[in-house]
């Protein structure tokens, strides 16, 4: 089979696409036929190691351990192993693979029973592959770490993004009173996944407008700590969900200090791939809460131009991975 793997950090021009034996499940184990994938933040640091403790924390010092890379996807059941009971050959599923060592990247993937959820009928199999890493990092992020209550008033900065579009819609099942940040080019997407308000950060810092917010997601934050705060109501939080290798090491560190004075929260969330939590995610697709925003779609062979798009930092919505057959 066809997969795309990395024997060394960098850009995108050290991936290959090569060929290697085609998996065969254990007695635990499902084998996937992957339809497609997607790209996330996770797949660059992965990649080029911009963030120093990737090296650190198990991934290789000087090269990758792991060549693979990938950690969405959707596809439909090849075959099985002989203790699998909820899944059999030529369903459809999608789900998170990372905590089994990537590969998503590739035509085939053979994981655990519990990575993989039933794939909504109303949805693609692009839309699908786009859903569980940004999906449980938005969720996660409002529900768990920013303590979403209905009524609130919540301020997505990076609301055009991957995360961002997934948690314009997410806070809006939960009931919130939604603001949007984005560029120029984004507003009407914004607006269209259900923001009630939109704020172009090219013309207005919503920092320094004086508005109060209940809970800030920062998808894509570049501002200091102290301006988030500020822009906080009395017990207010922020959640940072992805932004530079500085801004992640702020809200990391200094997070927590911060939080000690006047019951502001301030602080990030680590997505957790949690099969209940992608049943909740396909509870709100298959109810239309939640629609798979989808920016562009790479065959496989192109991997390295997908990831380099994403790395420019402009990506609109998902970018997805496609192997060829992809209708429902």
């Amino acid at each position: 089979m066809k997969a795309i793997v990395h024997t060394k950090y960098g850009t995108p021009d050290v991936l290959q696409l090569i060929e290697v034996d085609k998996p065969a499940p254990k007695e635990d184990e499902v084998l996937v036929k992957i339809q497609a994938a997607s790209v996330n933040a996770l797949d660059w640091h992965l990649l080029t190691a911009d963030i120093f403790l990737v090296r650190l924390m198990g991934e290789g010092l000087l090269r990758p351990k792991n060549p693979k890379l990938g950690a969405d996807m959707s596809g439909r059941v090849e075959a099985v192993g002989s203790n699998i009971k909820e899944f059999q050959p030529g369903e459809e599923v999608f789900g998170d693979v990372a905590p089994w060592g990537l590969g998503s990247f590739a035509e085939y993937v053979v994981v655990p029973e519990r990575a993989l959820v039933t794939k909504p009928a109303n949805l693609t199999f692009e839309q699908a592959a786009a859903v569980p890493v940004a999906g449980f990092t938005a969720l996660q992020g409002l529900r768990d770490q920013g303590k979403i209550q209905p009524g609130q008033k919540v301020l997505i900065q990076g609301a055009a993004g991957g995360v961002g579009t997934f948690a314009v819609q997410i806070a809006k099942a939960f009931g919130a009173e939604v603001t949007a940040v984005c560029s120029t080019r984004n507003l009407d997407q914004a607006r269209t996944l259900g923001a009630d308000h939109v704020i172009d950060y090219t013309q207005d810092d919503f920092t320094e407008n004086r508005q109060q917010y209940d809970l800030i997601l920062a998808a894509n934050g570049y501002h200091p700590l102290s301006d988030y705060k500020r822009a906080l109501v009395p017990q207010g939080i922020y959640v940072m969900a992805g932004g530079t290798p500085a801004q992640i090491f702020q809200a990391m560190l200094l997070g927590p200090l911060m939080s000690k004075k006047d019951g502001k929260k301030l602080g990030g969330v680590s997505a957790k791939t949690k099969r209940e939590d992608l049943l909740v995610l396909k509870e709100m697709l298959e109810a239309g809460k939640i629609v798979p925003a989808i920016d562009r779609h790479y065959p496989l062979s192109e991997t390295a131009e997908a990831l380099r798009y994403l790395g420019t930092g402009h990506a609109r919505a998902k970018v997805v991975i496609t192997m060829g057959e992809n209708d429902k």
